[in-house]
């Protein structure tokens, strides 16, 4: 392990507590993952993009690692508040295809997406509706004791656990406000775990069980799942802080009506915070209005841009999504590049003076709940180092690589020229026509210059004249 101990920022207790794992030979994590109903936002995103540093810290620091994420499939209704028709039966109905091909679509755009980001593929990453029968096994213990049936399908409790709520801790009829009201239920805040299909209504996705033909309750599949994979008992528990209010308080309350007793399955409880545009506030996915990760490369920007940019602000604070910050971390990201193959282009092999100090206070930041934004500064301070040969500051940038997923090492400033959609002429050929206009002004050919530059922005491409960082062009489109 490296030397600073790891703290955790633990929302169930609301402190930073040091890291102690159950089995320090397997540590257990597992992440709320999307409902593939539609593209996930690049708010969404940033979920993952926060795991993904936990989880390569955590391996950084000699854990062993078993990662879940899954994939929600069925049972996610179109109010997070447990209201509502499912999401998934939703969207099949709109766009009148099988829901079982557009569960696939959108899973595997969503992958797409991570493999963009850098984000390492987790152990498992198992479907809703493979675990079908597992769910109906789990709500058979629980039922006895815990739930109760309704015309509309089998309701858990809440007042059959101990200390419900106590993740959320917001005021009852907070809570209550987001949950639409069922007739029957005997607290506002118990939740279905099991959906009846309504009489004479066919759903895609129902399968038989004690209470009817029906699909299990959102709530459900998490609790389930993270037991199938990691035990009952496990480290970490991540999800967005939207999380934190019902659907984890709700898995809780699940995990301990079928250990009967206060355990509430991970040790740690972690969330990220929202993403939010100034003026249209956190992005949401079932409004439809929302940016997607290929909307920023389709627009020209290298998906690692937007990956720096949510490290540049700590995953508990609100970070804003605009123009301004992605550009910032687009340019950021450039630097950190183009001084990578400039210390390539000198690597001798030979290594010089101690980097240690370096990656000890990359340790210390990152040990202190993740905290990327006090570990970018490290690494450009390192990079800049002229003590250090061009070998030494390269081999210290390949472990900044393994904690942050920057891949700075392997990028390439060509890499970085992502053609824009729409763009009708390639980077090479921009290259191609940059390298005709430089012979032009060698010569003094304003007029040919001149013409090639106005060639070039009526492709989408700005030539960038007088730029600190000798870009060259970029695009307009």
């Amino acid at each position: 392990m490296t030397g600073t101990p790891l703290t955790l920022y633990n929302s169930l207790t609301r402190s930073l507590e040091p890291f102690k794992p159950i089995d320090p030979t397997n540590v257990r994590v597992y992440s709320c993952g999307p409902t593939v109903y539609n593209y996930v936002h690049v708010g969404n995103l940033r979920a993952y993009v926060f795991t993904d540093t936990l989880s390569r810290v955590l391996t950084w620091k000699g854990y062993p690692l078993t990662h879940v994420i899954n994939i929600t499939d069925v049972g996610h209704l179109t109010s997070d508040a447990d209201a509502g028709d499912d999401k998934m039966e939703a969207a099949a109905k709109a766009s009148a295809q099988s829901i079982w091909d557009i569960a696939a679509h959108y899973t595997a755009a969503f992958k797409e997406n991570i493999a963009d980001l850098n984000i390492r593929t987790p152990t498992h990453f198992p479907l809703a509706t493979d675990h079908i029968q597992g769910m109906i096994a789990f709500a058979g213990k629980i039922a006895p004791e815990h739930c109760y049936e309704l015309e509309s399908g089998l309701y858990f409790d809440v007042s059959t656990v101990p200390d419900y709520g106590r993740l959320a801790r917001v005021a009852d009829d907070e809570r209550e406000g987001r949950i639409d009201p069922v007739a029957g239920k005997r607290n506002p805040q118990d939740f279905a775990i099991w959906r009846k299909s309504p009489p004479g209504e066919n759903r895609q996705m129902e399968w038989a069980s004690p209470w009817g033909r029906g699909a299990p309750g959102w709530h459900l599949e998490c609790s389930v799942m993270s037991q199938h994979f990691l035990g009952p008992s496990f480290d970490i528990h991540t999800g967005g802080i939207d999380h934190r209010e019902i659907h984890h308080p709700n898995e809780i309350a699940q995990n301990q009506a079928h250990c009967d007793c206060a355990d509430t399955g991970a040790t740690i409880w972690m969330h990220n915070n929202f993403l939010v545009e100034r003026e249209k506030g956190k992005m949401s996915k079932s409004s439809g209005d929302f940016t997607r990760l290929q909307t920023l490369i389709d627009a020209g920007i290298h998906p690692l841009a937007y990956r720096l940019m949510c490290l540049s602000a700590h995953y508990r604070s609100e970070l804003e999504f605009s123009s301004d910050n992605l550009a910032a971390a687009a340019t950021r990201l450039k630097r950190l590049v183009m001084t990578a193959q400039a210390l390539s282009a000198r690597d001798d092999g030979a290594e010089t003076a101690d980097a240690s100090r370096y990656l000890d206070a990359l340790d210390a930041a990152v040990s202190d709940d993740l905290n990327t934004p006090r570990a970018l500064p490290v690494l450009d301070e390192m990079l800049g180092d002229k003590k250090l040969s061009p070998a030494t500051r390269l081999k210290t940038l390949a472990v900044f690589d393994d904690v942050l997923g920057l891949k700075l090492a392997a990028l390439t400033r060509e890499a970085l020229r992502v053609k824009p959609a729409g763009t009708t002429i390639s980077p090479e050929a921009i290259d191609a026509r940059l390298a005709e206009r430089k012979e032009a002004r060698v010569a003094k050919d304003f007029a040919r210059s001149d013409a090639i530059r106005d060639e070039l922005a009526a492709a989408g491409v700005e030539v960038m004249d007088g730029d600190p960082l000798g870009w060259d062009w970029k695009s307009t489109l």
